[in-house]
Protein backbone atom coordinates (compact mmCIF):
# COMPACT_ATOMS: atom_id res chain seq x y z
CA UNK A 1 0.00 0.00 0.00
CA UNK A 2 1.39 3.26 -0.57
CA UNK A 3 2.19 6.02 1.89
CA UNK A 4 1.13 9.98 1.99
CA UNK A 5 1.74 12.72 4.01
CA UNK A 6 -1.50 13.58 5.60
CA UNK A 7 -1.53 16.08 8.39
CA UNK A 8 1.87 16.18 8.76
CA UNK A 9 2.35 12.74 9.07
CA UNK A 10 3.04 9.55 6.99
CA UNK A 11 -0.05 7.48 6.62
CA UNK A 12 -0.73 4.65 4.76
CA UNK A 13 -2.89 5.63 1.29
CA UNK A 14 -6.25 3.84 0.95
CA UNK A 15 -7.51 5.64 -2.16
CA UNK A 16 -7.47 4.28 -5.57
CA UNK A 17 -6.93 6.86 -7.83
CA UNK A 18 -8.50 6.67 -11.26
CA UNK A 19 -7.07 8.23 -14.01
CA UNK A 20 -8.80 8.21 -17.95
CA UNK A 21 -7.70 6.25 -20.14
CA UNK A 22 -4.63 6.77 -23.20
CA UNK A 23 -7.23 8.11 -25.41
CA UNK A 24 -8.69 10.15 -22.73
CA UNK A 25 -11.91 7.63 -22.15
CA UNK A 26 -13.23 7.68 -18.95
CA UNK A 27 -14.05 4.04 -16.71
CA UNK A 28 -17.92 3.19 -16.04
CA UNK A 29 -18.77 3.36 -12.77
CA UNK A 30 -19.63 -0.45 -12.63
CA UNK A 31 -15.65 -0.85 -13.51
CA UNK A 32 -14.17 1.39 -11.23
CA UNK A 33 -11.94 -0.50 -8.41
CA UNK A 34 -13.76 -1.18 -4.93
CA UNK A 35 -13.27 0.74 -1.96
CA UNK A 36 -12.56 4.10 -2.00
CA UNK A 37 -11.79 5.82 -5.11
CA UNK A 38 -10.56 9.82 -6.25
CA UNK A 39 -11.93 10.30 -9.68
CA UNK A 40 -11.65 12.74 -12.35
CA UNK A 41 -13.85 15.78 -11.87
CA UNK A 42 -15.18 14.91 -15.47
CA UNK A 43 -15.84 11.09 -14.51
CA UNK A 44 -17.90 13.11 -11.39
CA UNK A 45 -19.60 14.99 -13.66
CA UNK A 46 -20.84 12.82 -15.99
CA UNK A 47 -21.95 10.17 -13.40
CA UNK A 48 -22.54 12.03 -10.72
CA UNK A 49 -26.00 10.08 -9.46
CA UNK A 50 -24.47 6.86 -10.05
CA UNK A 51 -21.51 7.18 -8.60
CA UNK A 52 -23.69 8.49 -5.68
CA UNK A 53 -25.80 5.53 -5.35
CA UNK A 54 -22.53 3.41 -5.73
CA UNK A 55 -20.48 4.74 -2.66
CA UNK A 56 -21.11 6.56 0.30
CA UNK A 57 -19.42 9.72 0.82
CA UNK A 58 -16.52 8.48 2.98
CA UNK A 59 -15.52 6.43 -0.22
CA UNK A 60 -15.71 9.37 -3.05
CA UNK A 61 -12.65 11.60 -3.56
CA UNK A 62 -12.59 14.04 -6.76
CA UNK A 63 -9.54 15.51 -8.51
CA UNK A 64 -9.39 18.57 -10.56
CA UNK A 65 -6.90 19.14 -13.21
CA UNK A 66 -4.97 22.15 -13.83
CA UNK A 67 -7.27 23.42 -15.78
CA UNK A 68 -10.41 22.91 -13.62
CA UNK A 69 -12.99 25.31 -12.21
CA UNK A 70 -12.94 24.58 -8.78
CA UNK A 71 -16.76 26.00 -8.57
CA UNK A 72 -17.58 23.13 -10.28
CA UNK A 73 -17.19 21.07 -7.37
CA UNK A 74 -17.99 23.75 -5.15
CA UNK A 75 -21.70 22.62 -4.23
CA UNK A 76 -20.80 18.80 -3.94
CA UNK A 77 -18.62 19.09 -0.88
CA UNK A 78 -20.93 17.03 1.36
CA UNK A 79 -21.22 14.63 -1.46
CA UNK A 80 -17.21 13.92 -1.40
CA UNK A 81 -14.87 12.59 1.80
CA UNK A 82 -11.77 14.23 -0.33
CA UNK A 83 -10.44 16.69 -3.15
CA UNK A 84 -7.50 16.40 -4.85
CA UNK A 85 -5.50 18.55 -7.28
CA UNK A 86 -3.23 17.03 -9.80
CA UNK A 87 -0.04 18.98 -10.25
CA UNK A 88 1.12 16.72 -13.97
CA UNK A 89 4.62 18.55 -13.74
CA UNK A 90 6.55 20.23 -11.41
CA UNK A 91 6.56 23.68 -13.15
CA UNK A 92 2.32 23.62 -13.59
CA UNK A 93 1.59 26.04 -10.50
CA UNK A 94 -2.23 26.50 -11.37
CA UNK A 95 -2.81 23.69 -8.68
CA UNK A 96 -1.76 26.34 -5.86
CA UNK A 97 -4.79 28.64 -7.22
CA UNK A 98 -7.12 25.94 -7.09
CA UNK A 99 -6.23 25.01 -3.51
CA UNK A 100 -6.83 28.63 -2.45
CA UNK A 101 -9.53 28.55 -4.00
CA UNK A 102 -11.11 25.94 -2.39
CA UNK A 103 -9.87 26.94 0.66
CA UNK A 104 -10.61 30.71 0.78
CA UNK A 105 -13.38 31.47 -1.46
CA UNK A 106 -15.46 28.56 -1.31
CA UNK A 107 -14.79 27.55 2.35
CA UNK A 108 -14.04 23.41 1.29
CA UNK A 109 -13.15 22.00 4.79
CA UNK A 110 -12.26 18.43 4.00
CA UNK A 111 -9.20 16.65 2.97
CA UNK A 112 -7.34 19.12 -0.05
CA UNK A 113 -4.47 16.46 -0.91
CA UNK A 114 -2.17 17.34 -3.56
CA UNK A 115 -1.01 14.27 -6.42
CA UNK A 116 0.80 14.27 -9.24
CA UNK A 117 4.50 15.73 -9.75
CA UNK A 118 4.81 16.30 -5.90
CA UNK A 119 8.14 16.78 -4.72
CA UNK A 120 9.61 17.68 -1.28
CA UNK A 121 10.20 22.09 -2.73
CA UNK A 122 6.60 22.10 -3.16
CA UNK A 123 5.16 20.25 -0.09
CA UNK A 124 5.50 23.54 2.57
CA UNK A 125 4.17 26.29 -0.05
CA UNK A 126 1.30 23.61 -0.83
CA UNK A 127 0.27 23.92 2.72
CA UNK A 128 0.23 27.60 3.40
CA UNK A 129 -2.33 27.05 0.32
CA UNK A 130 -4.41 25.18 1.97
CA UNK A 131 -3.23 21.98 1.26
CA UNK A 132 -3.01 18.89 3.87
CA UNK A 133 -2.09 15.75 2.28
CA UNK A 134 0.99 15.82 -0.03
CA UNK A 135 0.83 11.85 -2.38
CA UNK A 136 5.01 12.24 -3.24
CA UNK A 137 5.91 11.12 -6.30
CA UNK A 138 6.96 7.66 -6.05
CA UNK A 139 10.20 7.75 -6.42
CA UNK A 140 11.21 10.11 -3.96
CA UNK A 141 11.60 9.89 -0.28
CA UNK A 142 8.22 10.87 1.67
CA UNK A 143 10.59 10.88 4.97
CA UNK A 144 12.78 13.72 3.36
CA UNK A 145 9.66 15.29 1.87
CA UNK A 146 7.87 15.58 5.49
CA UNK A 147 10.85 16.69 7.01
CA UNK A 148 10.04 20.46 4.06
CA UNK A 149 7.48 21.32 7.16
CA UNK A 150 10.23 22.34 9.21
CA UNK A 151 12.21 24.34 6.94
CA UNK A 152 11.35 28.08 7.79
CA UNK A 153 10.28 29.00 10.80
CA UNK A 154 8.91 32.04 10.32
CA UNK A 155 6.59 33.53 6.53
CA UNK A 156 6.91 36.72 5.28
CA UNK A 157 3.84 36.59 2.86
CA UNK A 158 0.26 36.15 4.14
CA UNK A 159 -1.65 32.53 3.17
CA UNK A 160 -4.56 30.70 3.73
CA UNK A 161 -2.50 29.27 7.38
CA UNK A 162 -1.29 33.05 8.03
CA UNK A 163 -3.21 35.49 6.59
CA UNK A 164 -1.28 38.62 7.78
CA UNK A 165 1.98 39.47 6.42
CA UNK A 166 5.26 39.48 8.94
CA UNK A 167 4.63 43.39 8.87
CA UNK A 168 1.56 43.17 10.35
CA UNK A 169 2.15 40.46 12.48
CA UNK A 170 5.15 42.69 13.96
CA UNK A 171 3.27 45.89 14.07
CA UNK A 172 0.24 44.08 15.89
CA UNK A 173 2.76 42.46 18.19
CA UNK A 174 5.16 46.15 19.28
CA UNK A 175 1.25 47.91 19.20
CA UNK A 176 -0.23 44.95 22.25
CA UNK A 177 3.25 45.92 24.04
CA UNK A 178 2.82 49.48 24.24
CA UNK A 179 -0.12 48.95 25.60
CA UNK A 180 1.19 46.68 28.85
CA UNK A 181 1.46 48.77 31.84
CA UNK A 182 5.07 49.22 33.64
Amino acid sequence: MASIIKNRAIVNDDWALVRPAEDGSLPAVNELPAGRVLVPLALWQAEHDALSASRSAAELGVWLAPDSEPADIAGDFDKVAVIAVDFPVFRDGRGYSIGRLLRERYGYKGELRAIGDVLRDQVRLMFRCGFDAFAVRADKDISDALKAFDDFTVQYQGAFDEPSPLFRRRAASASASEKVPA
